[in-house]
């Protein structure tokens, strides 16, 4: 016997507002006006002979039945999309669509670009680059990297690192930093955007009274609004900058920074890896990912740590995040 046809549509609409307990954002999601949705539900409810929906003036709620339905539905559509994605060959090259914060961008993703090509030189990656969070399929974009407290709403989220935050300068200011309370001699460099991200971020006066160290106008000195060009009036020796490990990592791998002491205080937001469910059934989004994570397993070099100055004693209170 053949079987029946199965109103797929209707299981597809009638997926979509059960995860949105709405028929209009049901509608935005699949280009359909509400009256369309509300036709389709009503069509299934035909169907089946029982009703999925309680509709309680602008309320909806699923009845018995349609919570039933829910998952054994959603499981079948993931088994299609699967099936599907195993038959569906894959461009030679596959452009893969990333967005990522400026600063993690310029500073960590972009000096290992060499690394990702040669491992994986049929992707052609596409890079979002702005502090917006970004819809991803109104924006067309794959996989984001975001900064931030985690638990995005209906994705996945992977931790990459979290971070924490220590004074940085170049190998010349740093030599006449022999204790922290050789601070109170040289200038002092903030990024007032880290506050307006995080109220809790560490501030000189956060990390002087950690240090124990008293005497030294923790509020003078340039201030910056991102962190970027703070960077790099601390590499062209202007200041001391309190920075983020992530966004100073390639410089101190490379000596243009150097950690004149070793105190280092946690924050609260990390790095995330985000994506929807579906996205980690792409082949090329699993690979960007897996190389993300083996990146971030690395050791840092050595040349990272802190390796100049006298004020060793703190090594012993630092090492958070």
């Amino acid at each position: 016997m053949p079987r029946p046809l199965l109103p797929l549509s209707g299981f597809r609409t009638f997926d979509s507002a059960a995860r949105h307990l709405s028929f209009a954002r049901a509608a935005d999601e699949l280009r359909v006006t509400p009256a369309a949705v509300s036709h389709q539900v009503r069509t299934l409810e035909e169907y089946l002979g029982t009703k999925l929906f309680n509709r309680e003036g602008r309320r909806l709620t699923l009845t018995d039945a349609g919570a039933a339905l829910v998952p054994d539905l959603r499981l079948a559509f993931d088994r299609m999309e699967s099936a599907l994605d195993r038959v569906r060959p894959e461009p030679s090259r596959a452009v893969l669509s990333v967005t990522m914060p400026p600063t993690f961008a310029t500073k960590w993703f972009v000096p290992r670009l060499d690394s990702f090509r040669a491992a994986h030189p049929d992707i052609e990656l596409r890079l979002d680059v702005n502090d917006r969070i970004v819809a991803f399929e109104e924006a067309n974009v794959d996989v984001a990297i975001r900064y931030g407290m985690g638990g995005y709403a209906g994705m996945i989220a992977e931790k990459l690192c979290d971070e924490r935050v220590f004074p940085v300068c170049s190998p010349r200011l740093a030599a006449r930093l022999a204790t922290p309370s050789d601070l109170a001699h040289a200038e002092l460099l903030h990024v007032d955007g880290n506050l307006r991200f995080d109220a809790s971020f560490p501030t000189w006066v956060t990390w002087l009274a950690a240090a124990g160290v008293g005497g030294v106008d923790a509020d003078r000195g340039m201030r910056f609004t991102l962190s970027t060009p703070a960077i790099e009036a601390a590499v062209d020796g202007q200041g001391v900058m309190l920075a983020r490990h992530l966004v100073v990592a390639e410089d101190l791998a490379t000596g243009r920074l150097v950690k004149p002491f070793a105190l280092e205080l946690p924050v609260r937001p990390a790095y995330y890896l985000v994506y929807p469910k579906a996205a980690l059934r792409l082949r090329n989004v699993a690979r960007l990912r897996d190389w993300l994570l083996a990146e971030f397993a690395r050791p840092y070099p050595a040349s990272e740590r802190s390796d100049v100055g006298g004020f060793k004693e703190l090594a012993a209170l630092g090492g958070a995040g």
